[in-house]
């Protein structure tokens, strides 16, 4: 009887036991899984997909993940260029980012190679862009290697358009430098490009009359550079390089 008492109280016990463990190992966890999801981080940045900022996760010293958005109008001049007609475009941005920053040495104790790292993730790009290319008096406009003046003097005359991508969940790559100068600043600079596939592009020509020797009609050469923008692999990336300031708690 004695025995049989023993071994009730040894069970009791270790079942007892077994039960603490079991807690605190999800308690444990809990409090992993809260602490995860914690940013570390923020930074505010600027550059060609517009200004933002994101939210910085540091899971060890050589994973990180930045959840960012990026907004706003950025116009540039001589941005897009088709057989050298180089095209102004105006954007306007509206994205939001996910991207994986691996850093391969972020255990370094070299600020300078702790900082570097690579980038990879995906976007949603919700963006529109204006097209255009504008010429005045005495002046000529190549387009698809073909010369065109105006046809009324005195009156503005160039190409103007849109461009839209069909695809808004885009891939992205890239590389960058994040080096923190004390505990809590930083600073940052990255590029890479997304893979956005080939846009749809419209374009029409104004006011606008082949050079004497050009038989072809000026919309007719518009109509060939927009072809050439939706096939050619190279319109299928977007570019993106950007830099700005960073805190961390």
């Amino acid at each position: 009887m004695k025995v049989l008492k023993v071994l009730a109280m040894t069970a009791a016990l270790s079942a007892s036991g077994l039960v603490m463990a079991d807690s605190r190992v999800i308690n444990s966890w809990n409090s992993f899984e809260t602490n995860q999801l914690i940013p570390t981080g923020v930074r505010a940045e600027v550059g060609t997909t517009g200004y933002g900022g994101a939210l910085l996760w540091t899971a060890n010293p050589y994973v990180g993940l930045a959840l960012g958005y990026n907004g706003g109008d950025i116009s540039w001049r001589d941005d897009v260029s088709v057989n050298g007609t180089k095209y102004d475009m105006d954007m306007k941005n509206n994205n939001t980012y996910l991207n994986a920053e691996i850093r391969p040495w972020g255990a370094s104790q070299n600020m300078w190679t702790q900082g570097l790292y690579m980038a990879a993730g995906v976007a949603y790009l919700d963006n529109d862009y204006d097209l255009a290319k504008r010429i005045g008096n005495g002046n000529t406009l190549s387009i698809d290697g073909k010369n065109y003046q105006l046809t009324t003097a005195g009156r503005e005359g160039g190409v103007r358009g849109q461009m839209n991508y069909d695809n808004k969940i885009a891939p992205y790559v890239g590389l960058g430098f994040a080096p923190k100068f004390t505990k809590n600043w930083g600073a940052f600079t990255e590029i890479g490009a997304y893979y956005t596939g080939n846009p749809d592009v419209n374009l029409t020509q104004y006011n606008l009359s082949p050079v004497v020797g050009n038989p072809t009609s000026a919309q007719d050469a518009v109509d060939r550079e927009a072809h050439k923008i939706e096939n050619q692999n190279k319109y299928a990336w977007m570019p993106v390089a950007k830099v700005g300031v960073s805190y961390h708690w």
